[in-house]
């Protein structure tokens, strides 16, 4: 259960108001390097002028189209394989034009209800004309629910079980096109039993904005998506976010969230005398919803 602060605040009171957008003539591979520089696994795309909102690119957009999903298409068949310049094409090509977005006069109660319900990990926030003036994410609730909640319980009965993991020897397509598939943005990558890393969507997004291209001998796709996923953990350029947060079943919910903001990770593998499941900041926010909305 979870003691709440009665005091509720306006969504602006959470957001980022000093929100990237980028225009829909943007270059996919412009995209990507904005998402591996401010560490963002979403960015809003609106008109350069007046910042209207026209649509959102996601890491998991960019998964799609590297390989892991129909995107993947104008891969195929417009560049016939070449991925060096198919990052060339304009980000209006893939991007999501159906946007969730949140009306700037909101509640943070309300933000998380859509974020919830329509399980995505942000939103843009839009004034009356449509423009983007911020943006609202489940790392800006999960900070904001911390000052102002008790958790109680263990991490056993709030967090994901059965958790689908990935061997070495993948592929870097066929993991792509199961993160894709089950709508995971994070792989556990696990031989004998034993935890070697987590392989997230932001992790895949930074080695094709920049390492994966010393792979491209012919500049066809082929050249990186047959490599085995090993490939991604083992680079140094981006060992950093080798490292997940592992945490044990019998530990305190505060416990656990306090080190996800302090160790700025959405998610925690969750193991004993073996990987047992995942708890992610969606999964909190499920479970505060659930005491509170």
């Amino acid at each position: 259960m979870a003691k709440f602060n009665n005091k509720f605040g306006s969504v602006m009171d959470l957001a980022s108001r000093n929100v990237i957008t980028i225009p829909p003539t943007s270059t996919i591979m412009t995209s990507m390097k904005t998402m591996v520089k401010y560490s963002f696994r979403r960015v809003p795309i609106a008109d350069a002028g007046t910042k209207r909102l026209e649509g959102i690119i996601t890491s998991m957009d960019i998964l799609n189209f590297l390989g892991g999903g129909d995107k993947h298409r104008l891969v195929r068949e417009k560049y016939r394989g070449n991925l060096i310049a198919a990052v060339n094409e304009e980000v209006r090509e893939i991007m999501e034009k159906d946007v969730i977005s949140v009306d700037y006069s909101s509640s943070w109660e309300d933000a998380l209800e859509l974020l919830l319900n329509n399980n995505v990990g942000g939103a843009p926030i839009v004034d009356e004309e449509d423009c983007v003036i911020g943006i609202i994410t489940e790392r800006d609730i999960m900070v904001f629910l911390a000052t102002r909640a008790r958790y109680e319980g263990q991490v056993r009965d709030f967090m994901t079980r059965g958790v689908i993991t990935a061997e070495p020897d993948m592929t870097i397509e066929n993991a792509m096109k199961l993160m894709v598939k089950k709508k995971f943005r994070r792989l556990p990558v696990v031989r004998d039993g034993i935890l070697l890393g987590m392989l997230t969507s932001s992790t895949i997004v930074h080695y094709f904005s920049g390492e994966a291209f010393k792979m491209l001998i012919t500049g066809n796709a082929d050249d990186v998506l047959t490599q085995p996923v090993s490939a991604i953990l083992n680079n140094e350029k981006i060992l950093k976010y080798r490292e997940p947060l592992v945490v044990r079943p019998e530990e305190n919910v505060s416990d656990v969230v306090r080190k996800m903001i302090e160790k700025n990770q959405a998610a925690a593998l969750v193991a004993k005398d073996g990987l047992e499941g995942i708890i992610t900041e969606r999964d909190l926010m499920r479970f505060l919803c659930s005491v509170k909305c």
